[in-house]
């Protein structure tokens, strides 16, 4: 019997459904969803393994107008997914009007001589009409296939697998069998603690927030975490602690449930509020923080 396996990169805008796709596809939690833009701030690897086949997926940062180095290094983390990959999707918001930022992607993948799938995500909130009248607006761009799904509905993400399947060829499984993300522990902790600040927070604390695990410990049947929640100013920290530190408790809860239900122990979990004026425009401390900048032609 043969064995498939080819890579997909998940490009889109900000707010396009990237990540909710991107864990319907692997049937599991891998990258955190939120409903403010740009919550994806690196590629997050994916792995999708049956009997015969492997599919590798990397959920890239939404393209957007960058304001600060890091929107720009999270722009070339997408743009260096163009190639080197055997499917493109292009994931859109079904509900939102064609506009610029669309075309700026359209332009840069007209380019790219893969096969490349229009994804047009959120259809459980269109009409039928609705629906055709984007299909027809964006059939004039070369797409090979354009595919409607709800990726947080589940709904067509199947028919998804089954056409992509139809664009890759033999090869080699390229991770274990049962492992679904390439990332390292540090990596994942540090994302859910993200995920519950974006959920409890509002404004510009979301854009504002970078969080790093400092230490992990791990015990006989319990786990150590010291988390470090990172922000521009000391107006924010006052924000992530609370009134009488309400926030940073909520946050703390929250994030620790998740961590124990992933590692499957107790877990207890330190977290520290620093102030890192002008962080997301420093070289040095972006390096830190693992957003390393990414060369694409």
């Amino acid at each position: 019997m043969s064995f498939k396996s080819g890579f997909i990169s998940i490009i889109g805008r900000p707010n396009a459904g990237k990540s909710t796709l991107i864990n319907q596809l692997v049937k599991q939690k891998i990258a955190i969803v939120s409903e403010k833009a740009q919550t994806t701030r690196d590629a997050i690897i994916g792995v999708l393994t049956e009997e015969e086949y492997q599919l590798v997926f990397i959920d890239t940062p939404g393209i957007h107008k960058p304001k600060h180095e890091l929107g720009s290094r999270m722009n070339r983390a997408s743009y260096a997914h163009f190639k080197g990959v055997d499917v493109i999707y292009y994931i859109i918001d079904g509900t939102e009007p064609f506009g610029k930022g669309d075309q700026f992607v359209m332009d840069k993948l007209a380019t790219v001589k893969l096969p490349k799938f229009l994804i047009i995500n959120k259809v459980d909130a269109m009409s039928e009409n609705d629906l055709i009248a984007k299909i027809n607006q964006f059939s004039e761009f070369g797409f090979t296939e354009i595919i409607p799904i709800s990726a947080k509905e589940n709904n067509n993400v199947d028919k998804l697998l089954e056409v992509t399947l139809e664009y890759t060829e033999e090869g080699v499984m390229y991770y274990p069998k049962d492992q679904v993300s390439a990332y390292p522990e540090q990596f994942i902790y540090a994302e859910i603690i993200r995920e519950k600040i974006l959920q409890l927070t509002e404004e510009e604390i979301p854009h504002s927030v970078a969080v790093t695990i400092e230490r992990i410990v791990k015990k006989k049947n319990s786990t150590l975490i010291n988390a470090v929640i990172l922000v521009d100013r000391m107006s924010q920290k006052g924000i992530i602690i609370g009134k009488q530190g309400s926030m940073i408790k909520e946050i703390g809860l929250r994030a620790r449930e998740e961590l124990e239900t992933i590692i499957g122990e107790s877990v207890y979990l330190e977290t520290f509020v620093r102030v890192e004026k002008n962080w997301r425009n420093r070289s040095r401390m972006l390096n830190q923080l693992g957003y390393i900048e990414t060369e694409y032609e």
